[in-house]
């Protein structure tokens, strides 16, 4: 063979002295390697929007607004501080731990409803006695709610149709999932998952 006639070797992929050969085996791996990276994506997003987990809520029964920064890499007592204040039986003014948990799911919610909107929080932390007063009001209200231990909150988001929150919680399995159409909120919590 002259050398003008000899083929070229690129380098890339294999010597040209060597037919190319592509087996099954090796095409159903790449296919599966790609369907892994594919589901993986979703996963590296959440990871990299977790690092540094803010929300933004208006209360509805006191007109106050709270914009926190509750988690850079770890959670901020501070903040989290300025959310258990904020979250206080508004009745009595009882301030009480609220589980990070509980704001971890508004959080996720938050990110897959793509809306940036404060959440309107109709009732954080309950003490009690302002649980037993509901409680002799309707007979919607649990005599052990999770809201007397700071793992319940009801809230809307009034860009996005109540329903539709419903059914992003309810994707999530992270707890209980109340809703409440007649008064236009969703109760989440923490506790085991369950719906009603």
């Amino acid at each position: 063979m002259a050398p003008s006639a000899r083929p070229r070797y690129s380098g890339v992929s294999h010597p040209p002295s060597r037919p190319e050969r592509f087996s099954a085996g090796r095409r159903a791996f790449l296919r599966r390697s790609g369907a892994v990276a594919l589901a993986v994506a979703p996963v590296a997003a959440w990871a990299g929007a977790a690092a540094c987990r803010s929300l933004s809520f208006v209360h509805t029964h006191t007109g106050e607004t709270l914009d926190c920064v509750y988690y850079r890499g770890g959670y901020a007592p501070g903040q989290l501080a300025r959310v258990n204040h904020f979250l206080r039986d508004f009745r009595t003014g009882e301030v009480h731990r609220i589980d990070p948990g509980v704001l971890d799911i508004l959080f996720e919610l938050k990110t897959r409803s793509g809306c940036d909107a404060p959440f309107h929080v109709i009732s954080g932390y309950r003490s009690p006695r302002t649980n037993a007063m509901l409680r002799r009001r309707s007979t919607g209200v649990a005599a052990h709610s999770l809201h007397m231990r700071g793992q319940a909150i009801d809230v809307r988001l009034p860009t996005i149709p109540t329903k539709r929150l419903q059914e992003l919680a309810l994707a999530l399995r992270r707890g209980g999932v109340g809703y409440y159409p007649k008064s236009d909120f969703v109760h989440l919590d923490t506790g085991r998952v369950r719906f009603w």
